[in-house]
This record gives structure tokens, sequence and C-alpha cells, in this order.
């Protein structure tokens, strides 16, 4: 077995990453990057023409990593239920993972970026609410569950609780993990979002 080591580009992504982890809130610039890096700037810029494509970089990367993982989920659970139980576990639990991602995803490192930069963010959380509203509808479809609202609504009461979640994660330094007591919070989202059958 032989380590293969990682590219430029994937180290330039890593140090951005652990650069937002250890400093969250600071204003990264390419200068702190380039020295984190070990390069200059120029071979910095060699790999990503702006700073807007490094965090663009990292959008990709969540989105790849957290919606692939969605879509085995979507194929591999019938019911609806454990579906978006699981669903929301792996966000949470990629975000306790990647906790300098979600100062990206959040917006809290794009303070200061372009306003493009922040709405491509939040796309991320938009395509999620998607998935999620699709699979309500599906479980009223094919299930019978009875919603207590509309699925457009109940997909933004799941979302509330993912991204308060995400939130407080990076309010907190990264100490209140996302995943804490998820059962018991499930259960209590479970109940707003459909009725007993």
């Amino acid at each position: 077995m032989t380590d293969q080591k990682p590219s430029r580009r994937e180290a330039i992504l890593h140090a951005l990453v652990e650069l937002l982890e250890t400093d969250p809130g600071a204003r990264i610039t390419t200068a702190g990057l380039a020295k984190s890096v070990g390069v200059t700037e120029a071979a910095l810029y060699r790999h990503f023409p702006s700073k807007r494509k490094m965090f663009e970089a990292l959008i990709e990367f969540a989105e790849d990593a957290v919606f692939s993982r969605c879509q085995v989920i979507l194929q591999e659970q019938d019911d609806v239920r454990v579906r978006l139980q699981q669903l929301v576990h792996l966000v949470l639990v990629f975000a306790e993972r990647n906790s300098g991602l979600c100062c990206v995803l959040t917006g809290d490192a794009l303070m200061g970026e372009n306003e493009a930069l922040r709405k491509r963010a939040s796309q991320f959380f938009e395509r999620l609410e998607t998935q999620v509203r699709q699979a309500l509808k599906e479980g009223e479809i094919r299930q019978g569950l009875r919603p207590r609202t509309s699925a457009a609504r109940g997909a933004d009461y799941v979302l509330v609780f993912i991204e308060g979640r995400i939130q407080r994660f990076v309010r907190s330094s990264f100490s209140r993990l996302p995943s804490t007591d998820f059962d018991e919070s499930w259960s209590l989202i479970a109940e707003g979002v459909w009725a007993h059958t």
C-alpha cells in the first residue's frame, strides 16, 4: 500500500479548511493561505484563478459528498420516515467531520466576499430542502403518511432544524456537535412533520 501525496490543488483546499477551523470568523487572505500551504501567492493562482474559485471548490466538494450519499439512502430505504432520518443524520455528521466547510456553507466565511458566492453556498441548503420536500410528498403518496402541514412547510421545518444545528456548531466554535441527542431531537421533528398513523 502506498500513501499518495495529495495534489497541490487538494493541499490548498485542505489548508483553507484548516484555516477556517482554527480561526473561524477570521478573514482568509491569499497571502495567509499561501503561507500555510508553503507556496507563493502566484502558485495559488496557478491552481485557482481567484479565492472565489477556492470557495466554490469547497462547496462542490460538500455537495458531491452529501448528495451522492443522499442518493444511496434514497435508493436503499423504502420507508420515508427512515429515509429522512438518515438523510438529516448524514448532513449533521458530515458537518461535524467538516467543521471548516460549515463556515462556508453557513456563509460565515464568505462575509465580505462576492454576493454571488454567498448565493452559491445557499444553494446547498436549497437543494437539500428540495430533496426533503420530495421525500415528504412521496411518503404521502406511496406510504399514506399523513402530514401535519404541506410538504413545503414540512421541508422548511426540517431544514430549520438542520441549519440551526450547523449554525450553533459554528457559533460555539465547534464545541456543540450537531448530532448531539439526535434520536430524541429527530423524534420531536418527526412528530411535527407527520400526524400519528
